[in-house]
C-alpha cells in the first residue's frame, strides 16, 4: 500500500515562489540602475532636442488628375544643435510633402553628423508621380487646392539618429520632424507660378518607435 506524501508539491511551490521573488528583485535592481544612469547622463550632459525650421520652400509644379499626382518641390531646412557636449549622427532622411494628409511629394536628404552648438543647412528636392487616385482622394485634393487661402502643406522628415558624447554612443532611435503652417496658392493653369508662404511654419521634433505597422511618437 503506497503512502500519500503531499509535502513534495509544497516544496515545488516554494521553489517557484522564490524564483519569482528573486526575478522581481533582479528586474527592480536593473530598473534602478538604468534610472540612475539616465539621471547621471542628464546631470552631466544636460541634453536638449535639436530644433528644425523651414527656411525655403518652392513649388515648381503641381498637377492632380485621376492618373495621379505630378509635382516638384525644392526645400531647405535648417537644424540647430544647442548641446555643448553632444553630437547627433543621422541616418539618411526620408522627406515627404503632404496635402490633406495625402502624399504629393517624396525625396531624401543624405546622412550627416550634427556637431556641437552647430547650425546645419539641409537641402532636398521632392517629386511625385503616384499611382491612380481614388475618386474620394481626388475630390479632397482638388478642393484643398482651390481654396482661396491656399492649400495647407505639411513637411515630414523621418530618420534615425544616435547621440555621441566622447566615446559613449547611444543606440539608433527613430526621429520624426513634422513642419506645419506651410501654405501654397496655386493659380489657374496658364497664370503666374505658385506662391508658397512659410511665415507661419513651425517644426516639431519627436522620437519615433515602429511596432509592426503602427508608429508611436513621443
Amino acid at each position: 500500500m503506497s503512502l500519500y506524501r503531499p509535502g513534495r508539491r509544497h516544496r515545488r511551490g516554494c521553489c517557484c515562489c522564490r524564483l519569482c521573488i528573486w526575478t522581481t528583485i533582479a528586474v527592480f535592481i536593473l530598473l534602478l540602475l538604468v534610472a540612475a544612469a539616465a539621471a547621471l547622463f542628464y546631470v552631466v550632459y544636460r541634453p536638449h532636442r535639436p530644433s528644425f525650421s523651414v527656411t525655403s520652400f518652392r513649388l515648381g509644379y503641381l498637377s492632380i488628375a485621376p492618373s495621379g499626382v505630378k509635382s516638384k518641390f525644392s526645400l531647405t531646412v535648417t537644424t540647430w544643435n544647442p548641446n555643448k557636449k553632444l553630437v547627433y549622427v543621422y541616418s539618411p532622411i526620408d522627406v515627404t510633402v503632404l496635402a490633406s494628409d495625402i502624399t504629393i511629394g517624396k525625396g531624401d536628404i543624405p546622412a550627416f553628423i550634427h556637431g556641437k552648438r552647430n547650425s546645419t543647412v539641409l537641402k532636398s528636392s521632392a517629386t511625385n508621380s503616384s499611382q491612380p487616385l481614388g475618386s474620394e482622394t481626388l475630390t479632397k485634393l482638388k478642393a484643398a487646392i482651390k481654396a482661396k487661402t491656399g492649400v495647407s502643406l505639411k513637411l515630414r522628415l523621418d530618420s534615425k539618429a544616435k547621440v555621441k558624447a566622447g566615446s559613449f554612443k547611444t543606440p539608433m532611435i527613430g526621429v520624426r520632424v513634422i513642419c506645419d503652417g506651410i501654405r501654397a496658392v496655386i493659380p489657374a493653369s496658364g497664370k503666374a507660378r505658385p506662391v508658397v508662404s512659410i511665415a507661419d511654419a513651425i517644426c516639431e521634433v519627436k522620437k519615433m518607435i515602429k511596432i509592426w505597422k503602427r508608429t508611436f511618437l513621443f
